[in-house]
């Protein structure tokens, strides 16, 4: 098993701090999301059914013409590698760590890149895989890009996969309206934006007949009927989506400034994380730590991912515990 951001309970046997005095910073989760109403009695008694209305809410908020509802987008990250025989698949790197390791696992040959070397590989790729911001740099490709990469690719029959796990706050810059061309397969999930990594919703929008080959792979009943409802209702509340972008925008310039003002300036980031990287990683992982503040830490960028505090006071139990840091520091 990979190492994954939102480990709270470990760090809370680890450090002796009971994890619900934890402000949690480890992931690029909305700490304010959706707020989920009572659920309807009637969810906990019936199958999913297919038929209800989740895929035309989907439809309807990515603006796709066709998608498959998935548990988590984790699901299709680990299925789709099963779908073609083996191949060459790039991937840049840094990123979430989950897609090279699901490719490296079915028997493709994985080669990491950084942006800056994809035209000149992509000739050699059957699949390039990317994520949109990318996961934890913040790296932002252009759709213009993506679309020449992904019409290569599918001239050859290869994929562009683009994971948009942290594009909702800029919908724009999204391939979802793209995602019925040939070759283009686009990841989606509630898990972030809408705050709602517990109920295990995600996307893939891609042509029907892929999509088709994918369905067959997970087989009924992918996602429990209450996660549907929920993720019906708050993918049709676009009061919240509009007031939560907003918010997010602000909570993330708060953030940079915070980082800043005590010497760690991101070098990356989305409007839900921003990242620092500095030698210090480890040893400020650590010291928030005993201070019950949890980072995601990364050893081989030697960098730290802040996820965004919920409000003013967790954005001042960061900024003392950082001051604190910073002044002991000096003082050694």
């Amino acid at each position: 098993m990979l190492e994954h951001g939102g480990k709270l309970r470990a760090a809370a046997n680890q450090y002796g701090i009971p994890w619900v005095e934890w402000l949690d910073l480890s992931t690029g989760i909305n700490p304010n999301g959706w707020l989920v109403p009572v659920v309807p009695a009637a969810c906990w008694q019936r199958l999913p059914e297919e038929e209800d209305e989740l895929v035309a809410a989907a439809t309807d908020y990515y603006q796709a013409p066709s998608l498959l509802p998935v548990a988590g987008s984790q699901a299709a990250i680990q299925i789709l590698p099963k779908l073609r025989a083996g191949c060459r698949v790039g991937i840049i790197s840094p990123s979430y760590a989950e897609h090279a390791s699901a490719w490296s696992r079915a028997g493709h040959s994985v080669q990491t890149l950084t942006s800056g070397r994809i035209e000149q590989h992509i000739n050699e790729l059957d699949v390039l895989l990317l994520i949109n911001p990318n996961n934890p740099t913040g790296e932002a490709l252009e759709r213009e890009q993506l679309l020449a990469w992904r019409q290569q690719l599918a001239r050859r029959g290869g994929w562009l996969i683009v994971d948009e796990a942290f594009i909702d706050v800029t919908p724009q810059h999204s391939l979802a309206s793209e995602s019925q061309l040939p070759g283009l397969i686009v990841l989606r999930s509630l898990g972030k934006f809408f705050g709602l990594a517990g109920v295990r919703v995600g996307f893939v929008l891609a042509e029907p007949a892929l999509l088709n080959r994918l369905h067959e792979q997970l087989g009924p009943w992918a996602i429990a009927t209450p996660s549907r409802w929920v993720a019906s209702q708050a993918l049709r509340d676009y009061t919240w989506q509009q007031q939560a972008r907003q918010q997010l925008r602000q909570q993330t310039e708060q953030l940079t400034q915070l980082l800043k003002s005590v010497g760690l300036a991101p070098a990356g980031g989305t409007m839900l994380f921003q990242w620092a990287v500095t030698s210090e990683a480890a040893e400020i992982h650590r010291q928030l730590a005993e201070q019950g503040i949890l980072t995601r830490y990364f050893t081989e960028s030697t960098s730290l991912r802040f996820g965004l505090p919920a409000n003013q006071a967790g954005f001042q139990r960061l900024a003392d515990a950082l001051q604190q840091i910073r002044q002991a520091a000096c003082m050694t």
